[in-house]
């Protein structure tokens, strides 16, 4: 029987905060008290659908951020549309 882990360092992960906003980002590393991630966004509704915004509007957007674990509600894998449209705007990339 294979073991689905459900998200490792270099992935894509949605973060529900405790406020109820949901960020997403790639994972650096998760500790005890603290979830790092690079190039985080908030996911903001706009006129046509779902989009991603600056986590923060103060600091560049490939900052690393460091999120507390008393803010976080639960950590999940991206779904793969999603981190597609991520990683196209993080990057520039076409997937």
């Amino acid at each position: 029987m294979l073991i689905d882990v459900p998200y490792k360092h270099g992935d894509v992960v949605s973060i529900k905060l405790s406020s109820g906003e949901e960020m997403i980002g790639r994972l650096v590393e998760e500790k005890n008290d603290k979830v790092i991630i690079e190039k985080p966004r908030m996911i903001t509704m706009m006129e046509q659908g779902l989009g991603l915004g600056p986590f923060m509007f103060s600091v560049g957007v490939d900052q690393k951020a460091a999120i507390s674990m008393n803010s976080v509600t639960c950590i999940v894998k991206t779904h793969v549309d999603f981190s597609k449209q991520y990683t196209e705007g993080t990057t520039g990339i076409k997937l």
